[in-house]
């Protein structure tokens, strides 16, 4: 696909601003977050339920989005949701790629795969099953845990992504005091997992 300076197209954009990567293997580095509004998973303890619908928030060329990222230092840019991958994401990515900017995405993996990325993070939920041929481009696993049940839910996904995915268990936000110790313990049990915190939750950033 040939990309034009001037091609365009709008995405429903719910926020973006430059903030921390929060989580997983990138956590602490500075990144310009885009989170695009739709979403038909409908996790239950879902943080962002406002993303849902995609047609309360407003649309924005991706062109005005290549412009805000462009007035900080972003170097990484995480498109997430909501469900970004409802959306086609060619032309945002490879604008983004045309500016010398890297691509990440956040996907529960239930729709196909558009875009060019530099790095996939896939969270699958219940709800709605990844496609299978979104699992084993994932660089990074990253499994929510709500109940002891979703142990077993991510050693399914473990066994079938690449041999270099890295992979994260994350406690579930609402219930992570009680959560949290469990992941420890199923880790020093289990070490090829790594612990995953929502640290700008912590640090009350974005």
């Amino acid at each position: 696909m040939e990309i034009k300076k001037t091609d365009t197209v709008q995405l429903p954009v719910m926020e973006h601003f430059y903030t921390l990567q929060g989580e997983g293997f990138h956590q602490g580095k500075a990144a310009y977050f885009i989170r695009l509004a739709g979403c038909d998973v409908g996790c239950v303890w879902c943080d962002v339920k406002e993303s849902w619908d995609a047609d309360n928030h407003p649309q924005a060329e991706t062109s005005k989005l290549l412009e805000a990222v462009r007035k900080t230092p972003a170097r990484i840019v995480v498109i997430t949701g909501g469900e970004p991958l409802v959306h086609n994401l060619t032309l945002l990515t490879q604008q983004l790629h045309d500016a010398g900017l890297f691509t990440h995405v956040e996907t529960s993996g239930s729709h196909p795969l558009t875009g060019s990325w530099d790095w996939i993070c896939l969270s699958p939920k219940k709800f709605k099953v990844p496609k299978p041929e979104v699992i084993p481009q994932a660089n990074e696993l990253k499994v929510v845990i709500f109940n002891k049940s979703d142990f077993n839910w991510a050693e399914e996904f473990a066994a079938k992504v690449s041999g270099t995915c890295k992979l994260y268990l994350q406690p579930e936000w609402g219930k992570a005091d009680l959560i949290t110790p469990l992941i420890v313990s199923y880790i020093k049990d289990n070490p090829k997992w790594q612990l995953s915190l929502q640290i700008h939750k912590y640090i009350n950033v974005p």
